[in-house]
């Protein structure tokens, strides 16, 4: 699923390709990928100006020049690609929004949707989820004063999104590895040093993830940014830990496949 670091890139992407330009056609090939009835959605944004692009957290929202909202959450298996018809990969798109002769598809949309909201919906679809860990108010101070409350494993604790948005099952491998912390560790078990070690450390591997491009395939034809960031840990069983070359482990937590050293990770 994409996380932080993809949707960073999608959002930085885009937004110079088709910030600004007129939406010419919209087309829904699943109806259950939209929240409100194909007329409705059509009329309301076809012919409109796509505004800006934000991201919060694992979302995109597409504010349109008539003030509707387009929120988009990618889940397990979604994806964007943007290009000419002879040049979208050879998968069925759920929506396609049309921007003259360049479309941008969304694709593999079985559990992610695109969502018209007003600005106010939009407001509250957001109002539980948690701070934004690289937002430049989000202090150290601010994560300490958060775990020194929190209970539980680390890793349910970085999945959580009302706790901190936008991480999920591979950056969260990616962050306990780098931070030599078990993902199963208790919260109150973490002396000051490591949970000092642990922000920086959340905010470097998401700031790498960013500057790698994430792990997605290319948003469109020549881009050469999307999918440069190479897991560390995540998805990587049986292989030699980048650090001490013990084999990386495979493990259920919080009903989700993690991956870690087992020598190393403490």
């Amino acid at each position: 699923m994409p996380e932080l670091p993809e949707m960073e890139t999608y959002k930085s992407l885009l937004q110079p390709l088709i910030g600004g330009k007129k939406i010419t056609e919209v087309t829904i090939n699943r109806e259950k990928s939209i929240n409100v009835p194909i007329s409705q959605f059509k009329a309301q944004v076809e012919n409109q100006k796509l505004e800006t692009i934000q991201r919060r957290a694992k979302y995109l929202i597409f504010k349109l020049q008539n003030g509707s909202c387009l929120l988009l959450h990618l889940m397990l298996g979604g994806k964007m690609f943007y290009g000419d018809e002879h040049d979208k990969p050879d998968r069925t798109a759920q929506v396609r929004l049309s921007f003259g002769n360049q479309h941008l598809y969304f694709i593999g949309l079985r559990l992610g949707y695109l969502h018209l909201l007003s600005q106010e919906m939009v407001d509250q679809e957001f109002q539980d989820i948690g701070f934004e860990p690289l937002n430049p108010n989000f202090s150290l101070d601010s994560f300490r004063d958060m775990m020194n409350k929190k209970r539980g494993k680390l890793k349910s604790t970085l999945l959580n999104q009302e706790f901190i948005a936008g991480i999920g099952n591979r950056y969260s491998d990616e962050i306990l590895w780098h931070a030599q912390l078990l993902p199963d560790k208790n919260i109150p078990d973490l002396d000051v040093a490591q949970i000092n070690n642990l922000y920086e450390l959340m905010r470097y591997i998401l700031h790498l993830g960013i500057q790698q491009g994430g792990y997605m395939d290319p948003l469109y034809k020549e881009d050469n940014k999307t999918g440069g960031y190479q897991m560390f840990v995540h998805n990587r069983e049986g292989e030699a830990c980048p650090r001490c070359h013990a084999p990386i482990v495979q493990k259920e937590i919080s009903s989700r496949k993690t991956y870690f050293c087992n020598n190393c990770q403490h």
